[in-house]
């Protein structure tokens, strides 16, 4: 069992009935999230009922939005749907479940059909097709047999959030509630536990809403849907360096957790290889496709070394690129390695990465004449909420897509640019689930405004800047890229301390948006260790030196892990 026992909300210090807000914010739709899952799942059911889209700083700003590889979709005639299969299956080292893997693939080209009919502009090749019309240009990455991913130059993931922000902007059933941090999912089992007693509630725990902080007011929210999305994405700034911006606090999975759904397959982090190294440079990631368009790996001193590693070399999946430059990094001693691309002519590296060659020249470094320092930083979370296909978790009423999923696509490592995919995929997919079942009909018991209680403003916010900083420096030493059981011991003995500092700040003083991601970093951490401390084995991306072997007892195993058990 998890030490992490939040005390129930509705039972603690805050139950005293002191200060309400707001009245309740009724919506047939609750989108937790603003990344490609949430807003095409929002333009799919918006014809069919009010929406509300609740995203914690500006609607623009989610992992979505920083995606620069692409789309994987089966688009050529040179590629099939069974190559597509097969090089997600072995990158993901057995723990992928086919049937998913092969929905997903298989629908893909008509969700990138949509996508297209929205406005999202890919980039198109210079040669022209067979017919002597325009055809996509199609980039490769690692881990693909094929090239098989669509691009826009290298900022795909903006370009798609235009063209769904775009066509959001037209629906006028979609309401987005930017600056606002959801707090915890609202469940028929927590308010069985309070002052609100309905028999009817007994039959199952239903989702019913969630609690939402206004960071600009200061004010929490009460919002109440039959139907609540999560679409929050990763947990990337739970370790001190990462790809990934600001927001992805892992929000979701610690909401879904403390509500009681499964959590799986949390030890699988993938660590992108290729992030800049240079220190003015936030988190700026480099793209597998420059490796997928000839890029070289290489050490400070010249020398390439992938293809000690796998026989793909410097196109290997990402895994095992990762653990390679761990391991350069620590025989040598050098805080980076480099990425040299410059054997390519420049007229094609500016055009194919012009925002990743602006980028590196802002700090010094001209990609066409010289190579990029980069390190590996935590990038993607191929655990999360368990759903199915559809979406579905084990809580009614309660959906989760994109990356704070578990669906079984990815398995112990995710092929590269599957992501995407996979969110247009689960989003739709949700969405005609939902729609055929009517879930406007359900019953919604009356629910309780948030209650403050006796909770006042903090005094001291360095507990809060020390705790984060505390719990991303030991997850970045002690759980990262190769771990043992030692370290990961002493991470869990440590974020048992730090969680009962966390929850006593929490329920003494007032949220606030810090201390919110703050709780929920530190209740992923706690998932992420428990999970590999489960797995007695190194498979994908979890990598213990205790045990360097594949397990046979755990082929085709989750890590599941759920509240109280």
């Amino acid at each position: 069992m998890l030490p992490l026992q939040c005390p129930n909300f509705f039972t603690s210090r805050r139950s005293t009935f002191a200060l309400i807000f707001l009245q309740v914010k009724q919506f047939d739709f609750l989108i937790l999230g603003s990344g490609i899952a949430g807003l095409s799942f929002a333009l799919k059911v918006a014809p069919h009922g009010r929406v509300a889209i609740v995203t914690k700083k500006d609607r623009a700003e989610s992992n979505t939005n920083y995606a620069q590889g692409g789309i994987a979709s089966v688009t050529s005639k040179t590629d099939s749907f069974e190559s597509h299969v097969q090089d997600t299956l072995t990158a993901g080292a057995g723990l992928c479940k086919e049937n998913v893997v092969r929905t997903i693939v298989e629908e893909g080209p008509a969700r990138i059909a949509e996508l297209i009919a929205l406005g999202m502009k890919f980039s198109e090749s210079e040669a022209p097709s067979e017919d002597g019309g325009k055809q996509l240009d199609l980039g490769r990455e690692g881990g693909h047999s094929e090239r098989r991913i669509l691009h826009a130059k290298d900022v795909t993931g903006r370009e798609i959030e235009r063209a769904l922000l775009n066509a959001i902007s037209q629906q006028p059933n979609i309401e987005i509630f930017e600056n606002h941090i959801a707090i915890d999912l609202i469940t028929s089992a927590k308010l069985q536990k309070s002052e609100i007693q309905n028999p009817k509630l007994k039959i199952e725990n239903r989702c019913l809403g969630a609690y939402v902080f206004d960071k600009k007011s200061g004010r929490v929210e009460t919002f109440s849907a039959p139907v609540t999305i999560l679409a929050t994405g990763g947990c990337g700034k739970v370790y001190l360096y990462t790809t990934n911006p600001d927001i992805a606090t892992g929000d979701g999975v610690a909401m879904a957790y403390r509500a009681g759904a499964s959590i799986a397959d949390m030890e699988f982090v993938q660590f992108h290889p290729t992030c800049l190294y240079h220190p003015k440079a936030k988190s700026f990631l480099i793209s597998e496709a420059v490796r997928g368009e000839g890029g070289i790996l290489k050490t400070l001193g010249g020398r390439e070394f992938m293809d000690g590693y796998h026989a793909m070399k410097s196109l290997a999946p990402r895994d095992i690129v990762a653990r390679a430059i761990d391991s350069e990094m620590k025989k040598s001693g050098a805080d980076c390695v480099l990425l040299d691309i410059t054997h390519k002519p420049a007229k094609f590296i500016i055009e194919r990465f012009p925002n990743i060659y602006q980028t590196c020249l802002r700090y010094g470094i001209d990609i066409t004449k010289e190579p990029i320092p980069v390190v590996p930083a935590a990038h993607y979370q191929c655990g999360g909420v368990v759903t199915n296909v559809d979406g579905e978790t084990d809580i009614a009423g309660l959906y989760a897509v994109g990356e704070v999923a578990c669906t079984g696509l990815h398995g112990a490592n995710r092929l590269a640019s599957n992501s995407l995919l996979e969110a247009l995929v689960c989003a739709h997919r949700a969405a005609e689930k939902i729609l055929g079942t009517h879930h406007a009909s359900r019953i919604t018991p009356p629910i309780p405004l948030w209650q403050s209680g006796h909770a006042t403003n903090a005094d001291e916010l360095v507990v809060v800047s020390h705790n984060w900083y505390e719990i991303r420096r030991l997850m970045w030493d002690y759980v990262g890229i190769v771990r043992t059981n030692k370290r990961l011991l002493r991470a869990q003995s440590r974020l048992a301390n730090l969680q009962q500092e966390i929850q006593e700040y929490y329920w003494d003083f007032n949220v606030t948006a810090d201390l919110l991601e703050l709780r929920n970093i530190a209740t992923v951490a706690e998932l992420i260790v428990h999970c590999a401390l489960m797995r007695p084995e190194s498979r994908g991306l979890n990598y213990n030196l205790d045990f360097p072997n594949l397990n046979s007892d755990w082929a085709q195993r989750d890590s599941v892990v759920r509240r109280g058990n």
